[in-house]
Formats: structure tokens, C-alpha cells, sequence
């Protein structure tokens, strides 16, 4: 119960301080809400069509028509956009779409008659070479295969003709209509059952690096991890300012005189940097959940383990309340608290990867962020929200946290000086 007084009293004072209040609590929202605007802009839509533009122009409007605009889309690389001539003429001259592809007039009549016609493809002068043979290759596959399906289905025919002269009983079993039925039920079967499939491998380095390039997350994805992180360790210069501010006053002195133990003397102390912790991760998850989603930026997800995401954000809070007595361990003055938390707790953030992308921080300090808690915990935080992993994938970060706090504690209390 001492304890509980300790910290109530603690809490009182703390709220009626608004100046702290916003830095606790509306920070985390703007530098979240900025961040996440600034990096989704930079970073791009994670979703956004990669397929190579071609513009479209049919001048034939028939089933063959169709049937080849179709054919691109299945093909994939390809994303097909229908203008009409002038339209796509007059883009194409503004470099405003790098392709054109025409399917010419009559197309269907002369594909059904087995005439020959041209497709065009007029390429812009500062066309990416690269695509400009991508899309040439999609366009001459699927000219091929409906050339090959126009040519059987065009001597089957003429082997009905050629039928003619047959009895009745083989005529009506080998039609022309027949024969053209069954070939296409098997072009259509085709095309959703091939007999040849395409087995590619990568060399096992190679498909490493690309997997691992899959599971990043995008820039605007790390933000509520990251200065959740980051904010929450910021409340350690609260604790350790409200323990120099009771010994400045004399009131530190008092308690100890009272009935009490130093234990619950420090968990009384300790217990505010928890509860505003706990209370700044609801507001800013809340935020990261609603908020974003109204303000048009993608929202964050709790990943799929809950009970890891508790215990994990239980640990950041409990890390920061032990940092919070080692500060106020070290330091004698509320100039040296300040000086200390500055670089403490921010240069800590920057190492920790708290305004980055942890693959990013590792491409360039290697092994360097691993020494300080808030790259653990973003770490976690990271593989929970992002990656969707579950606990038993974070133990390793679950175990170097609680390493940060016994080691902070343990350390604080040798170094605490009670008078």
C-alpha cells in the first residue's frame, strides 16, 4: 500500500505538469503522423502495379481482337490500357505513354480466313529498352499461339471438306463444325491445364537475399514501432527527475525516515514510469490503429500473437522504468539528468533504429545497435506488427531485454545513493 500512496502522489503531480503532458503523449502522435506521411510518400505504394503500361489501340472490335487483348493481360508483365488512335497518338507524342500496340481492321476477318495481318508496335524514342523487348516478346506470344490455333483450326476445315465425299455416317461424325468444336474445347483446356510447366530455381544465396528482400517492411511500416520505442524509453528522465526533485525538497529523506523499506520506497517511484508507460503505448497504438487510418496513412496492424505484443510492450516499459534509476543513480544534478537523458535516450534511439528501418540500420552499422535495448525492442516490435511471427520466434528479444533490465538494475541500485 506504501507503495501505491508513493506512486499515486507521483501520478498526481505528474498530470498537472501539461507541458510534460504533450511530450508524453502528443509527441509520439505528431512525429508518428508526419513520419508516416513523409516516408509513405518517399517509400511509395507497396501495392502499386508494376506491370509495363501498353496502350491498346483496336481497330477491329471483333472476338480475334478480344481474344489477343486477353491473351496479353494472362500473359502477365503487361498491363493493357485501351485508347483510341488519336487519344493514344496524341499521348504518345506528349511522352506520356512510352508504347503503342495496334491491332489492325479486320483482324478477325482474316484470322477466321487465315489471312495474314500485321500487329504494330510503335515504340517511343525514350523507351526503356529493357521493357521494349519485354513487351515485344508477351505481344509475339500470344500472336503466335493464335496464329497456331487459327492454322489447326483452319485444316480441319479443310478436312471437312475434304470428308465430303464420304459416306453420310462418317460425315456426320467427322464434320467440319465437329472437328472445329472439339479442337477449341481443347485450346480452352489449354490454357488452363498446360502439359508443359516452367520449373525455374535460384542459386540458394541468391534466393536468400531475394526472400529476405520480400520481408522488408516499407519505410512507413516502422514508424509506431519505432517511436514507440522510442518515447516510452523516454519516460526514464521522468523518473529519474521525480527522485532528484524528491531529494532536492527533502521529501526523499522523510520516506526513508517512514516505516517503509527501500524496496517499496523505489517501487513506489518506479510504478508512475510504468503506468504512463502502459498509457502512452494505448494512445499511441490507438492512433496507429484509428488515427492513421483517418488521416489516409495506413494503419498498423497488432500482428497475430497478442499475448507476445503484451509482453513484449511490458518489457520496454519495465526496461525504461530500470534505465530511469540508473540515470538517476548516475547523475547529481538536474542539469547532469537532462545532459544525460539527452544522450541517453535519443542518441540510444538513433543507434537503435528507432527512426529507421532495422535492415536498413544493419546494412550500415552491422552488429553496432544490438549493444542498446531500444534495437531489441524494435526488433521485436518489428517481427510482431510487420512479419506476423508469434512468440516463440521473439525469445531471443524477449530474453536481451530482460538482460537490459536486470543488467540497469542491478547496476542502479549499486550506484543509488539513498541520502
Amino acid at each position: 500500500m506504501a507503495a501505491l500512496s508513493i506512486a499515486y502522489k507521483d501520478l498526481q503531480i505528474l498530470f498537472k505538469n501539461r507541458g510534460l503532458i504533450l511530450q508524453l503523449f502528443l509527441m509520439p502522435i505528431l512525429f508518428t503522423a508526419i513520419m508516416s506521411g513523409a516516408l509513405g510518400s518517399l517509400g511509395g505504394d507497396g501495392e502499386k502495379d508494376t506491370r509495363i503500361p501498353v496502350a491498346v489501340v483496336n481497330l477491329d472490335g471483333g472476338e480475334a481482337s478480344r481474344q489477343f487483348i486477353n491473351g496479353l493481360e494472362a500473359a502477365g508483365g503487361v498491363r493493357v490500357e485501351s485508347y483510341s488512335q488519336a487519344e493514344a497518338q496524341a499521348l504518345f507524342d506528349d511522352s506520356q505513354i512510352m508504347r503503342i500496340v495496334t491491332i489492325p481492321a479486320n483482324f478477325s476477318t482474316n484470322l477466321d480466313s487465315n489471312h495474314p495481318s500485321t500487329i504494330q508496335i510503335l515504340n517511343h524514342k525514350d523507351a526503356q529498352i529493357q521493357e521494349t523487348e519485354a513487351v515485344r516478346l508477351v505481344v509475339e506470344g500470344v500472336a503466335q499461339d493464335m496464329t497456331l490455333e487459327s492454322q489447326i483450326l483452319f485444316s480441319l476445315q479443310q478436312m471437312g471438306e475434304m470428308n465430303a465425299a464420304a459416306p453420310t455416317v462418317y460425315q456426320q461424325a467427322f464434320s467440319t463444325e465437329n472437328l472445329q468444336r472439339q479442337a477449341r474445347a481443347q485450346f480452352e483446356a489449354a490454357r488452363s491445364q498446360k502439359l508443359v510447366s516452367i520449373n525455374q530455381r535460384t542459386p540458394a544465396q541468391q534466393a536468400e537475399e531475394e526472400r529476405l528482400a520480400e520481408e522488408q517492411p516499407r519505410l512507413e511500416d516502422v514508424t509506431v514501432p519505432g517511436f514507440a520505442v522510442l518515447f516510452v524509453f523516454m519516460t526514464a528522465q521522468t523518473t529519474a527527475l521525480s527522485i532528484y526533485n524528491e531529494k532536492k525538497v527533502g521529501s526523499f529523506r522523510r520516506l526513508l525516515a517512514a516505516p517503509i523499506s527501500k524496496v517499496t520506497l523505489l517501487g513506489g517511484k518506479m510504478l508512475p514510469n510504468v503506468i504512463t508507460g502502459i498509457l502512452q503505448i494505448v494512445v499511441l497504438f490507438a492512433f496507429g490503429v484509428w488515427g492513421m487510418r483517418a488521416l489516409g496513412l495506413k494503419p498498423v496492424s497488432l500482428g497475430n500473437d497478442y499475448l507476445a505484443l503484451v509482453l513484449t510492450l511490458l518489457l520496454l516499459v519495465l526496461c525504461s522504468t530500470a534505465m530511469g534509476i540508473l540515470i538517476a543513480a548516475i547523475a547529481r544534478t538536474e542539469g547532469q539528468i537532462g545532459g544525460l537523458s539527452t544522450l541517453l535516450l535519443w542518441g540510444l534511439g538513433f543507434l537503435g533504429g528507432c527512426f529507421m528501418p532495422l535492415f536498413l540500420l544493419e546494412r550500415f552499422l552491422k552488429q553496432l545497435p544490438m549493444v542498446v535495448p531500444h534495437y531489441w525492442a524494435k526488433r521485436a516490435l518489428e517481427s510482431l506488427l510487420i512479419r506476423g511471427v508469434g512468440l516463440a520466434d521473439i525469445g531471443l528479444e524477449l530474453a536481451a531485454l530482460s538482460g537490459f533490465i536486470l543488467l540497469f538494475l542491478a547496476f542502479g541500485l549499486w550506484k543509488f545513493d539513498f541520502d
